[in-house]
């Protein structure tokens, strides 16, 4: 009896000991994140450094001061997982990029982010895997099959599209901006689209039946996972749409002359409709809970993701396109305190996962269980990095010149068309590897997180090498190189006069915005009312007639910008009264 009670004791102790080492790891990770929000901070005017790369180096500095106290056994404090990658951290980076996005810029450039995104990816990963099955055969590396090799063109045809949004300025280069971060969502998404059905396929016996079966499963789960994130953005605008409307308590009905009607406004809360020559006044109560609001939106944009997880669908590709959504519909439907909040809750969310992976990134180069399989033949990998990088630029150059001709022959506007300048800027800040890299990686090379074969430990070890050389490298020399070639910011009107963002509100939100697209573009528009209008214009034609549906089919049902609700003593019902 003494003997089982020691053992429980034992096993107590062991519990407890495991439980306060988790406790401390957190509290050095948590510093270390307040460690970098105030260096970046304080670099944030730097022109070389960004958040991105001050994490990463903060994150290898703690990685070789963990390694030199633990003896050379650890480098890191949290072990890396997929899960909560995937689950926890890409979902409100994503979601933010979709919910703060300028649409107007992004759907202007639709059709040249969709050609760099998808198609774009699709060569990259062409011909990074035949880049790889070219070299490495050559090299000793050990085992890899052509499902390896396939992967290997999936994992860095993923660009970073968090680490470049942070290189970029969205309202000093609007066009570069949006094509650069619509196309890196595209990419991710795509990647991981072609990651997944890599995975599924057995590419052993590969013939024509099997790459149509491949081809039409890209593009199905591609076309459902941007309904399924279009239908929950829908259904959380109508949801929230209706609440509010459910909201009015009509109190008491007045009628009143217009002179009487004027002191009258001023004093009380009320709804007034116009009938001969009177006005009917209803007053009502309002039931306002703006922690609802922002809990029902928050839970909604992370359900669509994890539903798209749930029917084996892109993720990504869900949330991006709900996150657009919600800020076209759903954002215009809460109360002007919810707006608020909702948008500085997604950034802050959005800007410390962020921080979050580039400092695990950092700690986890220095992992000594992956570099002890490769410390015999360092030549090695130096020089499977070496290839990877090389066959990125090329994979890389290979789509953004051709693609950019392309597209810029179907332009007449010359404003609007792709320099060559603007060129070398895209195809230099799409270089940069990261977190999808990094976990795609440890996806098809790690069994929860550890390897024992050489060939796995040397793409785990490349890939971190690259990841590094590319964010640090690449991402340091990307703001000298926009103020080498493009020393004058264009575009800037198009982009600072977009309000339908919510990363462009002011106090008050709604104060003297544009409701349509004739009042926002006046008479400078003609209405189009041809095929030829369609062929020669047809950014603007599509856009015409999507508001005219917008504003007759969707905002009745879905509300909107138009929609617009008030809070008593609101900035927003003060600047009623104003202009009335």
């Amino acid at each position: 009896m003494d003997q089982v009670l020691n053992t429980v004791a034992r096993r107590l102790q062991m519990v407890s000991t495991s439980d306060h080492a988790s406790v401390v790891s957190m509290n050095l990770f948590v510093a270390l994140l307040c460690a970098c929000i105030v260096l970046g901070h304080l670099l944030e005017e730097n022109r070389w450094m960004n958040e991105s790369i001050t994490a990463l180096v903060i994150g290898l500095c703690t990685g070789v001061v963990i390694l030199l106290i633990s003896g050379g056994k650890s480098s890191h404090l949290l072990v890396f997982s997929e899960d909560l990658f995937f689950i926890y951290l890409l979902p409100p980076i994503i979601f933010n990029a979709g919910f703060q996005v300028k649409k107007k810029q992004f759907f202007r450039n639709f059709i040249t982010i969709m050609l760099f995104g998808a198609v774009g990816t699709l060569i990259s990963c062409t011909i990074i895997s035949l880049g790889v099955i070219q070299f490495f055969k050559q090299m000793d590396i050990g085992t890899l099959d052509i499902g390896d090799y396939l992967a290997i063109g999936a994992i860095f045809a993923a660009t970073d599209s968090v680490c470049t949004l942070q290189v970029l300025n969205q309202d000093e280069t609007p066009l570069l901006y949006s094509l650069v971060f619509g196309e890196g969502v595209v990419n991710d998404a795509t990647s991981v689209v072609l990651f997944n059905a890599i995975q599924s396929f057995d590419l052993t016996h590969i013939n024509t039946r099997t790459a149509f079966h491949f081809i039409g499963n890209f593009f199905y789960l591609f076309f459902t996972s941007t309904m399924l994130g279009v239908f929950t953005g829908l259904l959380s605008a109508y949801v929230i749409k209706k609440l509010y409307i459910g909201r009015y308590n009509v109190v008491d009905i007045y009628a009143f002359d217009f002179v009487s009607l004027c002191s009258w406004l001023n004093q009380t809360r009320l709804m007034a409709t116009s009938r001969s020559e009177f006005v009917y006044i209803a007053m009502v109560t309002i039931r306002h809970s703006t922690d609802r609001e922002v809990a029902l939106m928050m839970l909604m944009a992370y359900l669509s993701y994890m539903l798209a997880e749930l029917f084996y669908l892109s993720g990504i590709l869900t949330v991006f396109f709900c996150g657009i959504v919600m800020s076209h519909y759903t954002w215009h439907n809460v109360t002007e305190s919810s707006r608020v909040t909702t948008k500085h809750s997604f950034a802050t969310l959005s800007f410390v996962a962020e921080i979050f992976i580039f400092l695990y990134v950092g700690m986890d180069a220095l992992d000594i269980e992956k570099w002890k399989f490769v410390s015999d033949s360092p030549g090695t990998s130096v020089a499977v990095s070496s290839v990877l990088i090389g066959l990125i630029m090329a994979g890389r150059a290979a789509f953004v010149f051709p693609l950019s001709f392309l597209t810029n022959l179907a332009k007449k506007n010359p404003t609007e068309k792709i320099g060559f300048k603007q060129q070398v800027v895209i195809w230099w800040s799409g270089l940069m590897r990261g977190a999808v890299s990094m976990a795609l990686a440890y996806n098809q090379f790690t069994r929860s997180g550890h390897t024992q074969l050489r060939a796995n430990a040397i793409m785990i070890t490349s890939t971190i090498t690259v990841v590094l050389v590319s964010t640090v490298v690449f991402g340091m020399l990307t703001k000298p190189l926009i103020r080498f070639l493009l020393p004058q910011p264009k575009h800037t009107n198009s982009v600072l006069s977009d309000p339908s963002s919510p990363k462009s509100i002011v106090v008050p939100l709604l104060g003297g915005q544009q409701d349509s697209y004739t009042d926002a573009v006046g008479n400078a528009f003609i209405r189009p009312g041809s095929i030829r209008a369609l062929l020669t214009t047809p950014t603007h034609t599509v856009h015409y007639y999507w508001r005219k549906f917008d504003d007759h089919f969707m905002r009745p049902v879905f509300g909107g910008r138009g929609f617009v609700p008030y809070v008593p003593g609101s900035p927003t019902e003060r600047s009623v009264h104003e202009r009335q």
